[in-house]
């Protein structure tokens, strides 16, 4: 299966040119969820990008402002263009020389969508630390706020702290029969690829359908259709106690909604090719056996016998 990056090639490749040959541009383009983006520039600067993204408000809730504001510092400009949420703006003469600082400035700025949809995941990972602290041995079991992200018109994102583990359930709208049918054999995927002794450390997945996950149960409401469905992941701290594997975490579990629909049509895709292909097969045997009419000799009124062509 091929894994989605969470870096936007649009913006990597025009920053790219463009801090290397300054020049206009005045380029918009969205990103998965919806997010939505402004590249503009005149030949003398600066280079302003824009992003517009559904949840912001929860987001700014959970800390998102001051995580890029220490991810991009001075970059991020105070009045945002209108329509739009958060702006970077680069001057090119402050832009950093060609080289590794030069890199590192563009992989993060063509990661700040995944950076700001990281504030949850941060506040409840940091929430759980302070809840394994307070726990007692013995004692109930300790829970945190119940973080909701609703990135996009009909689905959401919610993280529960504990003091053991963290719970990210997805919920997710599969607008076809097919790609619900689909959607339940990979999940189911991968729940039995767990059991691999190679891959056991992996975070539990769960799958639920109409009715949502108890840790979630009093956030939303059951649906009426049989499309939606809940995707649930376990989370231990050693999922994200490391800030490598914790980065590698929050990456992942952001583009699962994703990952699994971009698969759903790439798989149906797929099926509807193979079946084109069976079918002009079968024609072919079907042209071969098909029987020669014989030609049947008719006469006129004068007793002259011909065929017709």
């Amino acid at each position: 299966m091929i894994l989605l990056g969470a870096e936007n090639e649009i913006i990597r490749h025009v920053l790219t040119s463009k801090f290397s040959v300054p020049g206009a541009v005045d380029q918009m383009f969205t990103d998965f969820d919806g997010v939505a983006y402004h590249i503009e520039s005149s030949r003398e600067g600066p280079l302003t990008l824009s992003m517009d993204i559904r949840c912001w408000p929860e987001l700014v809730q959970y800390g998102a402002r001051e995580n890029l504001r220490q991810m991009y510092g001075g970059w991020i400009r105070e009045a945002p263009e209108p329509d739009f949420q958060i702006t970077l703006s680069f001057d090119y003469a402050s832009v950093p020389p060609a080289g590794p600082d030069r890199d590192a400035l563009i992989h993060a700025v063509s990661m700040i969508k995944r950076h700001a949809m990281a504030a949850p995941f941060e506040r409840a990972f940091h929430q759980q630390s302070e809840l394994e602290q307070k726990y007692e041995p013995g004692a109930a079991p300790l829970a945190g706020q119940l973080l909701a992200l609703h990135y996009r018109a009909d689905e959401a994102m919610y993280i529960l702290p504990a003091h053991d583990r963290v719970t990210v359930v997805i919920s997710t709208r599969f607008e076809e029969e097919t790609d619900r049918i689909f959607g339940k054999v990979f999940l189911q995927e991968f729940v039995d690829a767990r059991r691999q002794p190679s891959i056991q450390n992996a975070p539990q997945v769960l799958y639920s359908n109409r009715d949502p996950p108890l840790e979630v149960r009093g956030a939303v409401q059951a649906s009426t259709s049989d499309n939606t469905g809940y995707v649930t992941f376990v989370l231990f701290p050693r999922h994200f106690q490391h800030p490598d594997v914790r980065s590698t975490t929050i990456t992942h579990i952001q583009l699962f909604r994703d990952y699994l629909h971009y698969h759903i049509k790439c798989s149906k895709a797929y099926m509807h090719s193979r079946m084109r292909s069976r079918v002009t097969e079968f024609i072919k045997v079907l042209n071969r056996a098909k029987p020669e009419l014989a030609e049947k000799e008719r006469k006129t009124a004068s007793g002259r016998t011909f065929r017709r062509a």
